[in-house]
């Protein structure tokens, strides 16, 4: 029995077209003179997000470290949404690396998103010295925790307002932002606006290898390239991965059949009684009564079916290398199981 793999949109591997461009890419040492693939991805990714420039990095992980390295001096305070990747999901690097003590705010509007009126409340730089100073607001689009919620334009707008108001520097943590452009019907450079810093992955959705880019100011930039470089992740013939980046970034709307994917499934698990979180873009949250999150999971790998645990819960990640054909096999293979449910007991939230 073949599985089929639900755990995480990093899970693709690169198809004939995107190995070929690698194979065949224009590189040189990017460390020491530059690497013109390099350059290209980088260039390409700034004008999509809607910033100055961009830095190619290995990680998201050390795209979002840089920026908060950059952005707080050691004992600063910095906000993000409670169960934010920055602050559950990045081992801890935001205050090892960056000095900076995180707060999370309560998500008062919704799954993975926050009031101007949570910012309001937990900024106040107006104590004596020896008081916390809060310096950065960071978002996250999409929310993975929350399932993939999107942060639309209009409230990511009124949050950066918000923020300048309280004098906060805005970071974005925009993993899946192009599941969120594509989701809300906008641009990515839309969900950007305002904002001083953003990372972006090329190794979820859009099905490179690895990579991710951190995008600012042109001076931003060249001392993120500095900081890059103290942590580890200069590259020589960067061009080789930068490629699949190029390739990547040319499927973005590619995203909307993940999309449609996730719904599927979500529609086929609540007609046999699992409770199901409607998704907004390729991550599902669902949990079947009866069963806790480790017997779910242990069950369904036993089917074939691989997903992972998230929030309580059992998340399912929708991807390019997953096809409709696939998900209507993993709901086939539950249907036939002995603990799939019953469509009497639905449930949808």
């Amino acid at each position: 029995m073949t599985s089929i793999d639900l755990r995480s949109d990093t899970v693709t591997r690169p198809d004939e077209r995107m190995r070929t461009a690698m194979a065949t890419a224009e590189v040189g040492d990017d460390v020491l003179d530059g690497d013109p693939t390099m350059r290209r991805l980088e260039d390409r990714a700034a004008e999509l997000l809607g910033m100055p420039a961009a830095l190619w990095v290995p990680t998201g992980c050390m795209g979002n470290t840089i920026a908060l390295m950059l952005h707080l001096k050691r004992g600063d305070s910095f906000l993000a949404p409670e169960d934010a990747h920055v602050l559950n999901h990045e081992l801890g690097t935001a205050a090892w690396l960056a000095g900076g003590m995180p707060q999370a705010l309560p998500c008062d509007v919704g799954p993975g998103r926050f009031s101007p009126d949570a910012v309001r409340a937990a900024t106040d730089n107006t104590g004596p010295y020896h008081s916390m100073r809060t310096s950065l607001l960071c978002l996250e689009n999409t929310h993975n925790s929350a399932g993939g919620t999107v942060l639309p334009p209009e409230e990511h707008g009124r949050l950066v307002a918000v923020a300048r108001d309280q004098r906060l520097a805005v970071h974005l943590d925009g993993a899946r932002l192009w599941n969120a452009a594509v989701a809300a019907g906008v641009s990515p450079a839309e969900l950007t606006t305002g904002v001083d810093t953003v990372q972006s992955c090329l190794s979820k959705g859009l099905g490179a290898p690895m990579g991710s880019v951190v995008a600012g100011t042109e001076e931003f930039v060249g001392e993120a390239r500095r900081i890059r470089k103290m942590l580890g992740g200069g590259v020589r013939q960067g061009g080789v991965v930068a490629a699949a980046g190029l390739v990547a970034l040319e499927r973005i709307e590619d995203l909307a059949v993940d999309h449609d994917n996730a719904r599927a499934l979500a529609d086929g698990l609540a007609e046999l009684g699992w409770r199901v979180r409607e998704p907004q873009t390729n991550i599902l949250l669902a949990e079947l009564p009866g069963l806790t999150q480790a017997e779910a999971l242990e069950r369904l790998t036993a089917l074939g079916v691989l997903a992972g645990p998230m929030a309580g819960q059992v998340r399912f990640v929708t991807h390019r290398d997953v096809s409709k054909s696939d998900i209507d096999e993993v709901l086939n293979r539950m249907r036939r199981s002995e603990w799939a449910g019953s469509s009497s007991t639905t449930a949808r939230s």
